[in-house]
C-alpha cells in the first residue's frame, strides 16, 4: 500500500512537472506590430506614440509579463505615406507574426489599410491611431479615443457657455467630409449659434490659400474650430494671426499643438485652446497618470520629450497588455479580439475603457485645454 501511495505521489509530480515543461514551452513574446510616421512631417507624434506603447510593454515585461509571456514592439516607419503604411504593415506581418497592430497614423493611411481587407484576412486587429476625420466603424479597428464628434460638441459647447454664437470652421477636405460639416452646423444650431464661414485644405496637402484667410478675415467669426493635419493647422494660425485674425481659435487633439507651439511662438498661440482625449501627461491626477509620469521619468532614452500623443501609446500598450492577461496562456488573433471586446468600464486608474462588438471607440472622455504665453499646455 505504502508503494502505491509512493508511486502516486510520483506520477502525480511527474504530470505537474510535465504541465509546468509544458506551460514554459508554450510561453512566448508576444509581438505588437506598429507602422507609423517616425520621419517626415507627423515624426514628432509618431516616435511619441511609439515611445508610449514601448513604456507599458516594458512595464509589463519588468512585473513578469502576462501569463508568462512577454512584449515586444516591432516598429517600421511608413514617413506619412499611404502605400508605404501598407508595405510596412505587410512586412511587420510577414517578418513578425504580431499578434495585434497598434498606433497607425492618417486618413488616407487608416483608409487604404481597410480598403487592403489585410486586417480581415490576417484575423488581426488594429488598436489605436490617429485620423482627422469622421470615420465609419470598420472590422477589427479599435481606438481608445473619444470619436471626432465627441470632441467637436465639446467645442461648441464650450463655446456657448461663454456666449460665442457666430462660428468659422476650417477642416479637410474628403469624402467623409460634408457628413462632418452637416454635423458640426448641426451642433452649432442646437446651441443657438452659427457657422458664418467655411473653409477647407485638400487631403494630404498642407496649403492654406490667401483666399481663405480673406475669407475668414471678412466673415469675423467669434471663434473657429479647426479640424485638419497638424501642418494645415500650423499654417491657418500663423496666416490668420500675421493678417489680422483676432478669433478664438479650438484645434482638435490629433494636432501636433506642442509641435507647432515651438514653431510659431507665443504671439500666434496666445489663448489657442485645443480638446484633449487623455488625462494631461504632465500632472498627477490618478494612478493612470501617477504610474507614466513615474515610469517616463526613469527612461533611459529621454530624447523623445513626454507628451499628449506618448500618453496616449501608453493607454493602448497598456489596453493590449490587459486583453492579453485575459486571453489567458493560448495565444491566438482571434482569443485577443474575444478578450478586447470583453473589456467593459475598465479602469486604469481615472481613465475608463469598454468595447462591445458593435462599439469600437472605447472611450468618451474630452477636456479641454488652453496654450499659455509660453507655449505650454493647461487645463
Amino acid at each position: 500500500m505504502r508503494h502505491f501511495k509512493t508511486q502516486m505521489r510520483s506520477g502525480l509530480v511527474l504530470v505537474l512537472v510535465a504541465l509546468m515543461l509544458s506551460f514554459v514551452a508554450e510561453a512566448t513574446e508576444l509581438v505588437i506590430g506598429q507602422a507609423a510616421p517616425l520621419t517626415g512631417p507627423e515624426a514628432t507624434l509618431g516616435r511619441s506614440y511609439s515611445a508610449g506603447l514601448q513604456l507599458a510593454l516594458s512595464h509589463a515585461n519588468a512585473a513578469g509579463g502576462v501569463n508568462g509571456h512577454t512584449f515586444a514592439l516591432a516598429v517600421k516607419d511608413d514617413r506619412s505615406m499611404p502605400a508605404e503604411t501598407i508595405a510596412a504593415t505587410r512586412q511587420l506581418l510577414a517578418e513578425s507574426r504580431p499578434l495585434v497592430l497598434a498606433g497607425y497614423f492618417g486618413d488616407a493611411n487608416l483608409a487604404e489599410l481597410i480598403k487592403t481587407r489585410l486586417l480581415e484576412t490576417e484575423n488581426i486587429a488594429l488598436v489605436g491611431y490617429r485620423i482627422n476625420e469622421m470615420r465609419a466603424q470598420a472590422p477589427l479597428v479599435y481606438n481608445v479615443r473619444a470619436g471626432l464628434l465627441d470632441e467637436v460638441s465639446k467645442m461648441v459647447e464650450h463655446l456657448a457657455t461663454v456666449g460665442i454664437t457666430k462660428l468659422g470652421f476650417f477642416y479637410q477636405d474628403g469624402p467623409p467630409s460634408a457628413a462632418l460639416v452637416t454635423a458640426v452646423e448641426e451642433m452649432a444650431k442646437s446651441k443657438n449659434a452659427r457657422l458664418v464661414v467655411k473653409g477647407f485644405h485638400a487631403a494630404g496637402t498642407t496649403k492654406v490659400t490667401s483666399e481663405i484667410i480673406d475669407a475668414f478675415i471678412a466673415a469675423a467669426p467669434q471663434a473657429i474650430i479647426l479640424v485638419s493635419s497638424s501642418p494645415a493647422t500650423g499654417a491657418f494660425i500663423e496666416k490668420y494671426r500675421a493678417t489680422g485674425g483676432a478669433a478664438q481659435l479650438l484645434a482638435h487633439s490629433s494636432v501636433d499643438i506642442e509641435q507647432i507651439s515651438r514653431r510659431l511662438g507665443e504671439e500666434h498661440m496666445r489663448g489657442v485652446a485645443i480638446t484633449q482625449v487623455t488625462p494631461s501627461p504632465y500632472k498627477i491626477s490618478g494612478k493612470l497618470t501617477k504610474t507614466f509620469v513615474d515610469l517616463a521619468a526613469k527612461r533611459v532614452d529621454q530624447t523623445v520629450p513626454v507628451s499628449y500623443a506618448m500618453m496616449e501609446g501608453y493607454i493602448v500598450g497598456a489596453l493590449i497588455v490587459e486583453s492579453a492577461r485575459r486571453m489567458g496562456p493560448k495565444i491566438s488573433r482571434e482569443g485577443f479580439v474575444k478578450a478586447l471586446e470583453g473589456i467593459d468600464n475598465y479602469d486604469l486608474g481615472g481613465y475608463k475603457l469598454g468595447f462591445r462588438p458593435n462599439q469600437q471607440s472605447g472611450s468618451r472622455f474630452v477636456e479641454m485645454t488652453i496654450v499659455t504665453s509660453t507655449g505650454r499646455i493647461r487645463q
